[in-house]
């Protein structure tokens, strides 16, 4: 073989070689991103720990709860809008889990006491009239206390109740109509008379209310978007976990819980569903995940907007990406304080309403 051959050779396995190595490191730096070994390790041995396993040695483990953090486009909303009037509100107390304030409510007298089991076995088959949730409750004779019928108790007399608005709209025509026959029937099988609120009174309050919540509803919504490498369904676990969310019932959603066990949560963080039900979920590539807040289900208390923004900007930089509305746009500090100040507000019109954010209430008429 020449020298020149053997040059050329030489020169050739070089190419392949610089050709091949670029190739792995466009592969590894285009790949997404995979969460960190030593806390893959850490979380599999704290599931073998409760999981009871005596062979596993104890870890120090760093309390995610710990993270600080320092810090969104137009509002999306307008607190300013005035309470509808018109028709009064009315202002009798509230009488069990039915109240006044956002529900319809028919009395129904009885000649003598009612037992728990005739009423539960009297009970509509379904729960709704239209689209709009209908509760029955009696009043107990040995507590006074009104109260959804109980096997074994007695009552003195029912209620009941539809709701006036939720966010599928205001209750209708229809759908009162359709409350006051299963309200009669149920009256009829439990030997009580019914008394019903005049129907266009109670639709004309209904339409007030949804007018009043449609004004003072507000869902946000942050958008994270990867500014070079995608990341792994595992890596944003990771990262979103070391804030306290905690896996949801549904593939590719995360929750901040809140404070109180069987509350709603705080903030909900979601991604491709796609994504985290693939065969190889580490082969998964995600390049945003939302950030949510739904304003009236969450207590004041909570500070869940603080929150959202401070969840927002740690990730963004400990996974190397920006925060963005749903069109992309860059949400900066000043936009961010304008909607925190437009909250505040918000806040304020609720709690005048008797319907402060994340109250059973404002829970109910937001859902």
């Amino acid at each position: 073989m020449s020298n020149l051959t053997l040059a050329l050779a030489i020169f050739g396995g070089l190419v392949l070689a610089a050709v091949v190595g670029y190739e792995a490191m466009m592969s590894r730096r285009n790949a997404p991103r995979q969460p960190d070994a030593v806390d893959v390790a850490l979380d599999e041995a704290e599931r073998a720990l409760a999981a009871g396993a005596d062979d596993v040695e104890p870890v120090l483990h760093v309390d995610p709860n710990k993270v600080q953090v320092a810090d969104r486009h137009e509002p999306l909303f307008d607190p300013d809008l005035p309470a509808p009037s018109g028709v009064p509100v009315p202002t009798a107390e509230r009488r069990g889990g039915l109240d006044p304030l956002i529900d319809v409510i028919a009395p129904i007298s009885l000649d003598g006491l009612a037992s728990g089991d005739a009423a539960i076995a009297a009970m509509p088959s379904t729960r709704r009239a239209g689209s709009k949730p209908v509760a029955i409750e009696g009043l107990n004779e040995h507590t006074g206390q009104w109260e959804p019928p109980v096997p074994g108790q007695r009552y003195s007399a029912f209620q009941v109740g539809v709701q006036l608005a939720n966010r599928t709209g205001a209750l209708n025509e229809i759908e009162y109509s359709e409350f006051v026959v299963k309200a009669q029937a149920f009256a009829d099988a439990v030997n009580g008379a019914p008394e019903f609120p005049e129907m266009l009174d109670e639709v004309a309050r209904a339409r007030e209310l949804d007018q009043f919540a449609s004004a003072h509803d507000a869902q946000l919504s942050f958008v994270l978007r990867a500014l070079h490498a995608a990341w792994s369904p595992g890596y944003v676990q990771q990262n979103a976990a070391r804030l306290g969310f905690v896996a949801g019932i549904i593939p590719g959603r995360m929750v901040l819980p809140a404070s109180e066990a069987g509350l709603p949560p705080i903030l909900g963080l979601a991604f491709d569903t796609q994504a985290a039900l693939a065969d190889d979920p580490a082969q998964s590539a995600i390049r945003e995940l939302s950030l949510s807040l739904d304003v009236p289900q969450v207590d004041r208390a909570e500070e869940p907007f603080r929150r959202m923004r401070e969840a927002a900007a740690t990730l963004a930089r400990e996974m190397d990406g920006v925060v963005t509305d749903s069109d992309g746009q860059l949400l900066r500090d000043e936009t961010m304080d304008v909607i925190g100040a437009d909250l505040e507000q918000l806040y304020d019109t609720l709690d005048g309403r008797d319907l402060a954010a994340g109250s059973p209430l404002a829970r109910r008429l937001f859902s």
